[in-house]
């Protein structure tokens, strides 16, 4: 489900770097543009994303949703896995522990939006993540942010406040279950960021994610539940299986948009999906939508933008 989240740093950074005439690792964006095909490839990226989170919320077994997804997802990736290189020996370490996060962060997902809504849990999610990958480079790499990110930080932080407090605030639960959600998926990126160099094609190493992550949460719900029942014509069922589709088009769109555009303006406006699920929580869902609830998604948004971008 995570692998989405491809534009995230440092992974969607690593897609693009090669190396240059003196040794050394380039980005890869000289010369790159954010044209209109791109900047709808972002846009339609980050609507589909928080559609696969909306078709997940709505879930009336959130768990069994989330199963059934990556079932979907499996299925679609083993032409990929077939017809491409395997991966290089190297990457499987990072590979199996990515499917192992991906697990974890699916889990702790289905329990966060147990306890707050889309337009709630959403936001703190996408927000926590850059905000995270931030502090932990500082802490743990001596790594300066720089004033842009310091910004981020304060953005994200008072955003991810409002969200929390008020009357029809999130509850301490949900935020804390989101937060865990984004260490696992600022674990698995990270992860991903070594892994998918390594790999040698990071087509292979994405439909190898898909079929391991595919493999093991069904294996996780048969320990959890005992069995897997599904009538394939029921709703419940078409619309998990759409979820998963829905998951991996938003990957190949943002995949397809960091191979023609830079991944500084590409990596920020993919933070807009945090608006898009404000406004799919409440067409769809019947979620309250507040000018503050509103506010503090943009707010996130932005400050994500703001620690994401890499000029």
């Amino acid at each position: 489900m995570g692998s989405a989240d491809v534009s995230s740093f440092p992974l969607g950074a690593k897609l693009h770097r090669s190396k240059d005439r003196s040794g050394r690792f380039a980005t890869g964006d000289s010369g790159r543009v954010m044209s209109p095909a791109v900047i709808g490839l972002v846009l339609f990226a980050a609507a589909l994303h928080a559609a696969w989170n909306a078709v997940l919320r709505s879930g009336a077994d959130r768990l069994w949703s989330v199963t059934i997804m990556s079932i979907a997802m499996a299925v679609v990736a083993i032409p990929f896995a077939v017809v491409l290189p395997f991966p290089a020996s190297p990457s499987w370490p990072y590979l199996i522990l990515s499917s192992c996060l991906q697990l974890g962060y699916s889990v702790v997902l289905v329990y966060a939006y147990r306890h707050g809504e889309l337009g709630q849990v959403y936001p703190i999610v996408r927000g926590s993540v850059p905000l995270l990958v931030t502090l932990g480079g500082f802490l743990f790499a001596g790594q300066r942010p720089s004033a842009l990110a310091l910004l981020g930080v304060v953005l994200v932080a008072l955003g991810i406040m409002s969200l929390a407090l008020g009357r029809r605030g999130a509850t301490v639960k949900s935020v804390a279950l989101a937060f865990i959600t984004g260490l696992f998926i600022a674990a698995y990126v990270t992860s991903d960021g070594i892994g998918v160099r390594l790999a040698g094609d990071p087509r292979a190493y994405a439909a190898w994610i898909f079929l391991i992550y595919g493999a093991l949460m069904p294996m996780t719900f048969l320990a959890m539940r005992g069995k897997i029942a599904f009538d394939m014509l029921s709703a419940e069922t078409l619309k998990a299986l759409a979820g998963g589709v829905i998951s991996l088009i938003a990957y190949v769109a943002v995949v397809s948009a960091l191979a023609l555009g830079p991944l500084g303006p590409i990596s920020a406006l993919r933070e807009t999906s945090v608006v898009f699920a404000v406004v799919i929580g409440r067409v769809f869902l019947g979620e309250a939508l507040t000018m503050r609830r509103l506010a503090a998604c943009a707010v996130v948004a932005f400050g994500a933008a703001c620690l994401g971008y890499r000029p």
